[in-house]
């Protein structure tokens, strides 16, 4: 299964896909949903094309943001059901810039959130990397 269907088998696995061409190739996929729980990869704004906003830790974590939200949507879960966050920089000294954007869309959320510096992602241009874990509250399909 893919892409947000499901069964009456509460615990059946549903993968949603993203469409990039590596999904395949690595073996992942943008989110997996069993039961009510909810996992959306570490994502980032690269795309075939290069990277949006490049450099600018703000914009590309309000991107990738967008981007989990819609993986959650596609899962049949929310923003709401964000329960863990864990974002990566490269440059932690950038931490306030996340902060305000993960604030933005996380400040009557509250999920637990760990944020990490790391010396390099997939691309040069990438400063920011996001996952999320989302528990929904009622399995809903």
């Amino acid at each position: 299964m893919s892409g947000g269907e499901t069964s009456d088998n509460p615990l059946t696995r549903v993968n949603v896909s993203s469409g990039g061409p590596l999904e395949a190739t690595v073996g992942y996929c943008r989110a997996v949903r069993v039961g009510n729980h909810v996992a959306v990869a570490g994502t980032t704004t690269l795309h075939p094309g290069g990277v949006n906003h490049p450099g600018d830790c703000y914009r590309q974590a309000r991107a990738v943001l967008r981007i989990i939200e819609d993986a959650l949507h596609e899962a049949g879960a929310s923003l709401n059901d964000v329960v863990r966050t864990r974002a990566f920089l490269t440059d932690i000294s950038k931490a306030d810039d996340y902060g305000r954007a993960h604030g933005e869309v996380f400040s009557e959320i509250r999920p637990a959130a760990t944020l990490v510096e790391v010396s390099a992602l997939v691309h040069p241009d990438l400063v920011v990397e996001i996952e999320v874990d989302a528990i929904i509250s009622s399995v809903r399909t």
